[in-house]
């Protein structure tokens, strides 16, 4: 059962809607829940608002830290609703497993992610590429030192109106020399060191005029795996192709997952496999390759108009038939304009909590 203590004067009312920056003004509420001695408690809604923590709290030491990031939409008529919150779930137990944290209970994983939307829906803005971003994080919170594992952790869900990522198509530098994920890693899970050691390539390659970096593999420095910000599909000789998540070094995409499903219910040939970045020149320059694109939650889909790699740029201006396709069937399903045929979409209802 989820206490809800509620803000008692909404911030929504004075929030600019038509100037959404991404991730700059959370919501009213966060939902928290402690762990300690095996169990989950403390279980809770409460007005957004700092935390307090001991500096020798393990996660700033060690890195026993996970997240999550989902979306809430509104459907034409007005009902709040959730896209694919289960696979987050179980997304973010395989992350704990990972990192040796605590799973937390999937069904309340999925109703803590409901009620806190549903208290804070006049918080989901309205527009095809706006939606309430979720990010549901658990860190380790026992207070010493010493490399192990912690034996208390907190869980927390917060949200914050988002608009469009990407304004317009990016560019993408192919990176050379650094390294995102190897075998044997943790590229495969959301822990908070996979993007700290992504931000000063990905600052790199924006001095040189690129809005994000295209990871390759850390072995040989040929395969594509994934950018720092989404998965990536490419399109050659009417073949969409992604890279394969078999060897656990990029992320399992929901979003990415939602895309193939749709493109196969529609026909379309989807690959999943290993792709050099030299088969990708290669299709550039005997024109097969039609249309590169990315896909994540907070993006859902991003054209790409440009990929740089070792000093040669492959620019594209077709009409990106796939890409704009998925991403207007995964918008209408989400507004509730076509029929949500694979159930992705949980309604954002309170089925059981205490108000206080």
């Amino acid at each position: 059962m989820i206490k809800i203590n509620r803000k008692p004067v909404p911030g929504y009312v004075n929030f600019d809607f038509d100037n959404i920056k991404f991730g700059q003004t959370m919501a009213d509420h966060m939902f928290v829940a402690d762990y300690e001695d095996g169990v989950w408690k403390n279980i809770r809604i409460e007005p957004y608002g700092p935390i307090t923590f001991n500096p020798a709290m393990m996660a700033l030491h060690y890195g026993q830290a996970i997240f999550e990031g989902m979306k809430a939409t509104k459907t034409y008529d007005g009902v709040p609703v959730i896209f694919r919150p289960e696979e987050h779930a179980k997304r973010f137990n395989n992350s704990a497993r990972r990192m040796a944290m605590p799973e937390f209970p999937e069904d309340l994983f999925v109703e803590a992610v409901k009620t806190l939307v549903a208290v804070d829906n006049e918080w989901i803005p309205k527009g095809d590429d706006a939606a309430l971003y979720i990010r549901p994080f658990m860190i380790a919170t026992d207070e010493q030192l010493g490399v192990r594992t912690s034996d208390k952790y907190k869980m927390m869900i917060i949200c914050a109106p988002a608009g469009q990522y990407y304004s317009k198509p990016v560019k993408l530098l192919a990176e050379s020399f650094y390294t995102r994920a190897a075998m044997g890693g943790i590229g495969y899970v959301k822990a908070a060191g996979n993007y700290a050691a992504s931000l000063l390539p990905a600052i790199e390659a924006k001095k040189k005029g690129y809005d994000q970096v295209l990871w390759l593999d850390a072995r040989e420095h040929k395969y594509v795996q994934e950018v720092g910000t989404m998965n990536i599909f490419f399109v050659i000789d009417g073949v969409v192709i992604t890279p394969s998540t078999e060897e656990k070094t990029i992320l399992k995409g929901i979003t990415r997952d939602s895309i193939i499903t749709i493109l196969r219910d529609k026909g379309y040939q989807v690959v999943e496999r290993k792709l050099s970045i030299d088969e990708v020149r290669q299709a550039h320059k005997d024109g097969t390759l039609s249309e590169i694109f990315g896909s994540g939650t907070a993006a859902v889909v991003s054209l790409v108009s440009d990929l740089s790699y070792k000093d040669e740029i492959y620019h594209l201006d077709g009409e990106y038939k796939i890409a704009t396709l998925v991403k207007k069937e995964i918008n209408m399903i989400r507004q509730g304009l076509k029929e949500d045929k694979f159930n992705w979409l949980y309604p954002a209802v309170i089925d059981n909590d205490v108000t206080v």
